[in-house]
């Protein structure tokens, strides 16, 4: 391997679509960028209240489990410890999307990169239940 590779990153955002009512999609393939650039993953999302938004973005690296990064919300936002930085993501609710923009690349970001859409019900005066 020539030393050019320790410089490249691999970024995966896996296509996963949810089933019924609201869904998210995203690209498939991997995106291949070098260290210290910028790149931004795609995720369009559908959903039937579009007031009611909850958009997260999980990233999912090698042999570990996927970890919480962000998430963006109708009415605010919040960056787990570790993503304040560097991560970003804008809800356009009339784009339908949230894309996830990561700065200043760093090898350690090579991971495959998780969108996700909290649906919920609401069933009469109770308080919203998560569809499974």
């Amino acid at each position: 391997m020539g030393p050019w590779l320790s410089n490249l990153l691999i970024l995966a955002a896996c296509c996963y679509e949810c089933r019924g009512e609201d869904s998210v999609i995203q690209p498939p393939g991997d995106v291949i960028a070098t260290e210290g650039e910028q790149v931004t993953l795609d995720c369009q999302f559908d959903a039937v209240n579009t007031n009611d938004l909850y958009l997260f973005w999980y990233k999912h690296e090698v042999n570990g489990f996927p970890k919480f990064m962000l998430g963006r919300f109708s009415f605010g936002s919040t960056n787990a410890t570790g993503y304040e930085e560097r991560f970003d993501a804008h809800l356009d609710k009339d784009s339908k999307s949230v894309p996830l923009t990561i700065q200043r690349l760093q090898l350690s970001d090579s991971a495959v990169y998780y969108c996700a859409l909290r649906p919920t019900v609401t069933t009469g005066d109770t308080a919203p239940l998560q569809k499974l």
